[in-house]
């Protein structure tokens, strides 16, 4: 019998007070797992392990090229970890948002990997994987139709924007998830999913409540973030009917109810309202109750059902080839002059290389040490001692990128300004050479939610034997 079939074996039907325990593993799997956590929650005979893979906080890069943010070696060590546990407790194991980006790269990507490692550990289990790319032509009637809703100040795509997005995917709920637990699988690799997905689909096909449910599972989906002091070791979340109990695996990292409510604000615009699919859930007359110093009991959360089924979108698209110039400066007349000399030295630039590179590349200087990071509403009164200067440079081809920054280093090095003394050299650079080309540049294109009128053709399950 399958894991699943075993659970619903044992906790189907009534589920009334018959706890239900989720491990969740890992907050993103292929950055390493805290491994006396791990071993602490395997040793807790969770009824099912769940792990987050990805999502788009890592740019539009991934998700664009069909790359991993993780590094191979680390992602086969997590994904053997989580794998061997769930076998060995004969549980289920969900893993969302497969690969970073979860598009079809990402999800073959770690398909393969756990191939790889089943075959090579001797592992035997019903593999079910959830593909989450959304077809160009479906996105383009949603536009049309208006049934597209922007999230941010992106507009709503046209039918070139969609054209030019190198991956769109869809943000899968717990919907896709159940199908393929009603296929029996073992173990679910799906590709864009949302967090709460992950650990919610168990406890709504065993009947639990969906409010208690899915509120456990926006908090366990980062681990132990949600802790004092906050990390990424494993957590435990026990439904207990219309209840939950929170515990970090990790016997320094305690869960408080000022620590797990202030996590409600972790990716939320609404820390009240968080919406799926399928639904929203209801957050403001939750109560969290300190069971002692390392745990809390949450309860109060409501889950109301959607009138319209929708689905988040994620595109990215190719927009050249970056390289980056970094360098240091401490001279003080240089520092106050620099928004004059920057687009100064961008048409000095533009006039040198003419017709030897596209007119369209694009040449931006970021000012660490001033305004960097933040852009504060007036400058400050008193300029800095030395910043760190960034120059970003996206052009159609390496070369052209490459060419537009050695001219650029080389006019910025010696450009003259009010009140300048030497004319050796403006800038102090940490390396040489101080252009890097890094690849590829990406930027998001569709970032909208879109109105369906059902889920499951969207996200295809696929089961196989492994």
């Amino acid at each position: 019998m399958s894991a699943v079939g075993k659970l619903r074996d044992r906790l189907g039907g009534d589920v009334t007070g018959k706890p239900l325990k989720a491990l969740a593993a890992s907050g993103q799997l292929g950055y390493g797992l805290p491994e006396a956590a791990l071993q602490e929650g395997l040793a807790r005979e969770p009824d099912f392990i769940g792990c987050d893979m990805g999502s788009v906080d890592p740019g539009p890069y991934y998700l664009g090229a069909g790359e991993m943010a993780t590094a191979p070696a680390m992602t086969e060590h997590d994904l053997r970890e989580v794998l061997q546990g769930a076998r060995r407790l004969d549980v289920p194991l969900l893993i969302g948002t497969a690969g970073t980006a979860g598009a079809r790269p990402h999800l073959d990507k770690t398909l393969a990997m756990v191939r790889k490692i089943a075959k090579e550990d001797g592992l035997k289990f019903r593999l079910a994987s959830i593909a989450a790319d959304i077809p160009k032509d479906m996105v383009k009637q949603a536009a049309r139709d208006g049934r597209m809703t922007k999230l941010g100040e992106m507009d709503v795509p046209d039918d070139a924007a969609v054209d030019a997005t190198a991956h769109l995917v869809g943000q899968m709920g717990t919907e896709a998830f159940k199908r393929a637990l009603d296929a029996e699988a073992d173990v679910i690799i799906a590709g864009r999913a949302c967090d709460t997905a992950v650990f919610s689909s168990v406890p709504h096909m065993l009947g639990y409540p969906m409010g208690p449910a899915m509120h456990m599972a926006k908090i366990i989906e980062c681990t132990s973030i949600s802790c004092t002091p906050g990390g990424r070791d494993a957590m435990l979340g026990t439904l207990e009917g219309e209840s939950f109990v929170l515990e970090s695996m990790n016997p320094d990292r305690h869960a408080t109810p000022l620590s797990v409510a202030a996590h409600g604000l972790y990716e939320q615009a609404d820390p009240f309202t968080v919406r799926e699919p399928e639904g929203a859930l209801h957050l403001n007359e939750i109560e969290l109750e300190a069971i002692d110093h390392h745990r809390v009991r949450g309860r109060g959360a409501r889950w109301e059902t959607a009138a319209q089924l929708s689905v988040k979108l994620e595109g990215s698209t190719y927009v050249g080839e970056r390289g980056i110039l970094v360098a240091g400066a401490c001279d003080p007349n240089f520092i106050a002059a620099l928004d004059d000399i920057t687009p100064a030295l961008e048409q000095t630039v533009r006039d040198l290389l003419g017709d030897t590179v596209s007119p369209d590349f694009q040449l931006s200087f970021r000012v660490y040490g001033r305004d960097g990071v933040s852009l504060w509403p007036t400058p400050p009164t008193h300029p800095p001692h030395e910043v760190f200067i960034m120059g970003e440079c996206i052009a159609a081809t390496a070369a052209e990128t490459k060419a537009i920054l050695t001219t650029c280093k080389q006019y910025f090095l010696h450009y003259g300004f009010p009140g300048r003394l030497s004319t050796a050299g403006n800038l102090a650079f940490p390396f040489t050479p101080p252009e890097i080309l890094t690849g590829p540049a990406y930027r998001f294109s569709v970032y909208h939610v879109m109105q369906v009128d059902e889920l499951a053709s969207l996200f295809p399950v696929t089961v196989e034997e492994i």
